[in-house]
């Protein structure tokens, strides 16, 4: 009888429902945070407010530079291609751990359904053509979906960051 007046108590108290919230760490991010970075803004609003960046490359006017991204616990690049002082367009490299739900349904609450999807063994690509930009977004899937990367560039731009990329991946 000892045992069970012990037992019942401690049985009661493990299954007392938790009042905790658990938060992925993207549920904070907000796109308006890459606004910065979007086409046609300054250069010197960007260093300005996340300092001097990397000058990856300087070829014919147009510099290829790295900017380091804080947002709460987390940092992650954002390359920018800018001529004449003016962001040209952007590659912004997503932390793993970010959901990819959630990211993916804030793309949609702002440009609306994607124009094309294309899936490639467990990537999926996807893209908005929302004129005069167009917006490319990558995730992957493992046990989880996570992103990959994030890009903008204007719709007629042909020497982008992501055409860059895919040249210098194919030498």
């Amino acid at each position: 009888m000892l045992k069970l007046l012990i037992i019942l108590p401690c049985l009661l108290l493990m299954f007392q429902p938790l009042n905790a919230k658990v938060e992925a760490p993207n549920y904070n991010f907000s796109l308006d945070t890459l606004n910065d970075f979007m086409p046609g803004k300054p250069e010197a609003e960007l260093e300005k407010k996340y300092g001097k960046p990397e000058m990856m490359s300087n070829e014919g006017g147009m510099r290829t530079l790295k900017f380091q991204v804080a947002h709460i616990r987390y940092k992650f690049p954002v390359i920018v291609q800018v001529r004449e002082g003016e962001v040209q367009d952007f590659f912004a490299r997503l932390p793993s751990y970010f959901l990819h739900d959630v990211f993916f349904q804030s793309l949609i609450n702002r440009l609306g359904k994607q124009t094309t999807y294309k899936k490639t063994g467990e990537e999926a690509y996807y893209t908005w053509d929302a004129k005069p930009l167009k917006h490319i977004y990558s995730a992957a899937c493992t046990i989880t979906c996570f992103p990959i990367f994030y890009a903008v560039h204007p719709a007629d731009m042909t020497s982008n960051l992501m055409n860059k990329m895919k040249k210098a991946n194919s030498k």
